[in-house]
């Protein structure tokens, strides 16, 4: 499995588009969280599970690209040639590309084994606790979103635009990813990641001389 995990990262180093968002030490993370949902669900770390791990942001196109949702799909056609080159099955093949192509936040692939429900899992703990903090700050910035809004900066009194501000993304999408955990492992790791979350929101409130809706509290 070394060996296979050392293959896998030189190509993906080949491969990947510069964002420090979706680098290798986010692939790296993935695969770790993978392995540990997979013992705590009483599995382990599938060679299918960690290669879809490693190719699962094969093909990224930025948060804003209009083909954005479809970028899961087009990372597991991409990834069966590099299979069939590491020596998989045609059925390895197939679970490895099933589970890229369904782990996507946007895309409309159903997770139908156990290593594409990890695999989703694993993405979505990423987006979470303090990591999570620092990547959705590093793609909004990529993006020239505020932080906040100024005269309402946790959204009490107008509509959320995640589009505009980084904060509004939090109770938009990231706060309620513990409930689409699709594992019990998954589930329990996002509970705790999202408890880091809010001390940071509350910090951030107290700094703003203001307190943080107890809605946002709720979403966990």
């Amino acid at each position: 499995m070394e060996t296979l995990r050392h293959d896998l990262r030189r190509i993906v180093s080949q491969h990947m588009r510069e964002d420090p968002a979706h680098d290798i030490s986010h692939l790296d993370r993935v695969s770790h969280n993978c392995e540990n949902i997979a013992i705590s669900e009483g599995g382990t770390l599938s060679k299918c599970l960690l290669a879809a791990a490693y190719l699962h942001d094969l093909v990224n196109l930025p948060k804003n690209d209009a083909n954005r949702a479809s970028a899961s799909k087009h990372s597991a056609q991409a990834a069966g040639p590099l299979l069939t080159k590491l020596g998989f099955e045609p059925e390895e093949i197939a679970r490895t590309q099933h589970s890229i192509a369904a782990h996507s936040f946007s895309t409309s692939v159903t997770p139908e084994t156990l290593e594409a429900r990890i695999l989703r899992d694993a993405d979505r703990l990423d987006a979470l606790g303090a990591i999570g903090i620092a990547r959705c700050l590093l793609v909004s910035g990529n993006l020239n979103r505020a932080l906040y809004d100024p005269n309402d900066p946790f959204a009490e009194n107008r509509l959320c635009n995640d589009q505009l501000f980084s904060m509004d993304h939090w109770p938009v999408k990231l706060l309620r990813l513990p409930d689409d955990m699709l594992t019990n492992t998954g589930k329990m790791m996002a509970r705790k990641r999202v408890t880091v979350m809010l001390r940071f929101a509350h910090e951030l409130a107290g700094e703003l001389g203001t307190e943080l809706p107890t809605d946002w509290n709720a979403t966990t």
